[in-house]
């Protein structure tokens, strides 16, 4: 846990096996990172410019595109998740994620089968299925971790999704015979992206909105009460010299979170980020913000809407852009 006193972990948003042999151990042994997460986009550059995946390539001939990639991306999920297991082990996350296929977003009951299959397959304690936050979604959700399988629920957008998914884990939870760990990942930057130019021509402070969505996100997750979930943000990399480097992170330093970021954000909080408590923030600051949005004639739903269509679609071209190179 990077910051004790706040139960506040810091996972690494990177898989790579070159990186898994060598930073990612000095890392953990510094005491940085405590989990990591994946998604298809990062395999997708991971499996394709790497040479280190050359090797188990040349000896996958004759299996179809999706056997190869699995294949890829769970010897790339266990090495991590052994790297990882002595934090497991003492109860300090020790945690690493590993996304369903997103073509089967809309499809519960396949959601479920892949998330078992993926578990089974990859035989270690400390790996988290990650589901997107969707109808389907959701009932995934509980019935995986109604079978003890840690949940990562990804691409959330809304506070809407966001109690989604908690409720789901709360009925997985009295469901279980063990106590599951999860998390919300609710993405934070994409937000602003799509909305600072049009808050810069209206006279209003750009990259804000991201920041006070997932602290509204926050405060209803931190109300349900519900145990072993926690929220994560993601997407918590900045684009461009607008803003510090950790930005993202120091603004979203929170009791009982967990943040997933690239190496080099981790790099810059490490060396120069703000160790303080910035949540829980008052809702009057948060509503305040968003009415403000309402009166600039800002439909922020619809925003949210275009994201989460816009996230999952990333997502699919990605693995389909995997699948047709191998």
């Amino acid at each position: 846990m990077y910051i004790k006193d706040l139960k506040f972990s810091l996972w690494a948003d990177f898989i790579e096996r070159d990186y898994l042999d060598k930073e990612f151990k000095q890392l953990i042994n510094q005491g940085i990172i405590n989990g990591a997460t994946s998604n298809p986009a990062i395999f997708k550059n991971a499996i394709l410019s790497s040479p280190a995946y050359k090797e188990q390539l040349s000896s996958l001939d004759g299996l179809s595109a999706k056997e190869k990639y699995e294949a890829l991306a769970i010897f790339d999920i266990q090495k991590a998740a052994d790297i990882l297991k002595p934090l497991y082990d003492k109860g300090d996350d020790g945690y690493v994620s590993i996304e369903v296929d997103p073509f089967l977003c809309d499809d519960a009951q396949a959601t479920v089968a892949e998330g078992k299959r993926l578990h089974d397959i990859i035989a270690r304690d400390n790996i988290m299925i990650k589901v997107p936050a969707t109808d389907a979604g959701y009932i995934a959700m509980e019935e995986l971790s109604a079978s003890g399988i840690p949940v990562n629920a990804t691409l959330i957008f809304s506070k809407e999704q966001a109690v989604s998914c908690a409720k789901a884990f709360a009925r997985g939870q009295q469901r279980s015979s063990k106590e599951v760990d999860t998390v919300i990942s609710v993405f934070v930057s994409r937000i602003d992206r799509a909305l600072d130019d049009i808050l810069i021509s209206k006279g209003m402070t750009p990259s804000l909105t991201g920041v006070y969505n997932a602290a509204d996100i926050y405060n209803s997750v931190e109300a349900l009460q519900v145990k072993g979930c926690r929220t994560l943000f993601a997407s918590t990399g900045v684009k461009g010299d607008n803003l510090r480097a950790s930005y993202y992170v120091d603004e979203l330093l929170a009791g009982n979170s967990v943040n997933t970021a690239p190496i080099d954000t981790i790099k810059a909080y490490v060396q120069g980020g703000d160790k303080t408590a910035k949540l829980p923030l008052a809702q009057e600051k948060i509503d305040a913000l968003f009415q403000e949005l309402k009166e600039a004639e800002i439909d922020f739903d619809e925003v949210v809407r275009i994201q989460i269509e816009d996230g999952l679609e990333a997502f699919k071209e990605a693995f389909k852009e995997i699948l047709e190179n191998l």
